[in-house]
């Protein structure tokens, strides 16, 4: 019985560190972040775009450089994530930490993302949806989807549920508008394709370059 209440103490201190010290959470998030990018390195993915350089935002959603660079039309859907995780674990986990939450979040998404570039799925995003050319995430767009969905839980932990509600709508209708592509209209031909609406995506126009660019690389 006294190593028993010993291992429950130990426990009980090590979950109150946890929760009292940033610096753990951030490397946890860390770790995290580094399987997921080490687990698609050994898939094949790129660590970077194949065109040798970094661009903070894409804005073609056409372009052989989508999901290539650290921020697309996609980001938003992951910010999207962000606030769907944070509702899931309210409902079901409300009654852990909100930093063990973030975390489950983060571990959420990064299988997500190795998930999103196995090869049934970018297949699968070849043969339903207008992505024709995609072969899959960057491995730093990879990673900047996880910071997405970061900043989705931010903002659901800070501000009202109903503003929160209507940033996900206004982001939904947002991108629907700007390049005929959501996260609800990417779910609905990942599982069940509709062929006038994949019709309709592909003949959206193409998006203006912006130079935003971060660094050269090689």
């Amino acid at each position: 019985m006294a190593q028993i209440k010993n291992l429950k103490k130990k426990v009980v201190n090590l979950k109150k560190y946890f929760e009292t010290h940033w610096l753990i959470l951030i490397l946890c998030v860390a770790l995290l972040i580094f399987i997921q990018a080490f687990i698609e390195f050994s898939m094949g993915r790129l660590a970077i775009c194949k065109c040798g350089y970094v661009l903070l935002w894409y804005n073609n959603t056409n372009g052989h450089g989508n999901s290539q660079h650290l921020f697309d039309w996609y980001s938003f859907s992951h910010i999207i994530h962000g606030v769907l995780f944070y509702g899931i674990l309210w409902l079901f986990a409300r009654r852990l930490p909100v930093k063990t939450r973030f975390l489950l979040a983060v571990l959420m998404e990064c299988a997500w993302e190795v998930f999103e570039n196995s090869p049934f799925v970018i297949d699968r995003y070849r043969t339903a949806t207008f992505a024709f050319d995609y072969y899959g995430d960057s491995i730093i767009n990879s990673v900047f989807d996880v910071f997405s969905m970061c900043l989705g839980f931010i903002l659901s932990r800070k501000l009202p549920v109903k503003l929160t509600i209507t940033l996900v709508i206004v982001l939904e209708l947002f991108t629907v508008y700007m390049v005929r592509d959501n996260l609800t209209l990417n779910f609905i031909t990942l599982i069940h394709p509709i062929e006038f609406v994949a019709d309709w995506q592909a003949a959206a126009p193409n998006m203006a370059p912006m130079n935003l660019s971060l660094f050269p690389v090689g």
